[in-house]
């Protein structure tokens, strides 16, 4: 039994999907955009008042089950109110600014600015102080594979909890040692 395949996904007005002839992909497509969600073999959608299920056909197919109604949610919100991840940039002199529409300028310490291109689909916004972005788009995957881009170009160092880390993040701040005596 899976309790995560069995929920309906709430289809909003405006929101339309077409599923491929192979029955592999589903293409959602609504106010914000169009995403394609993989659909594993087996899994097929069903659309009753407003709701779409996902059904399988044997219970060799329910490991799946809950991956393919994730998949599907993912791109129904995302075409309606979109995904977001929010990155702060914490270190004296660390910051980002946005060159263009499509490229990110990373200042972090190196002898060299870092220059991060924005792929199609994802917007970044950054604050005013520079040292706070929001990586926006409407694929959910798409957007955590930028953050996490983003992250990896400094992570967080566990001395001085300086670097690029998720807002809300919890860091374990690591004792230095001590000095001889």
């Amino acid at each position: 039994m899976s309790r995560i395949g069995e929920k309906p996904i709430v289809l909003p007005a405006g929101v339309k999907y077409t599923v491929s002839e192979n029955g592999n992909t589903v293409m959602v497509e609504g106010p914000k955009g169009k995403v394609s969600a993989m659909l594993p073999g087996g899994i097929t959608l069903v659309q009753k008042d407003g709701h779409l299920i996902t059904e399988r056909q044997t219970d060799k197919q329910a490991a799946f089950h809950g991956l393919a109604r994730a998949l599907v949610f993912n791109a129904v919100t995302g075409v309606t109110t979109g995904w977001t991840k929010e990155i702060d940039i914490v270190g004296i002199g660390y910051r980002a600014e946005l060159k263009g529409k499509n490229m990110v300028v990373f200042t972090l310490g190196y002898s060299h600015p870092i220059e991060f291109p924005l792929p199609t689909g994802i917007s970044v916004e950054i604050d005013p102080k520079q040292t706070h972005l929001t990586v926006s788009g409407i694929d959910r995957q798409k957007v955590g594979q930028i953050a996490a881009d983003m992250r990896s170009l400094r992570k967080p160092d566990p001395y001085k909890n300086k670097g690029v880390r998720y807002t809300g993040e919890k860091l374990k701040k690591k004792v230095g040692k001590t000095g001889a005596k």
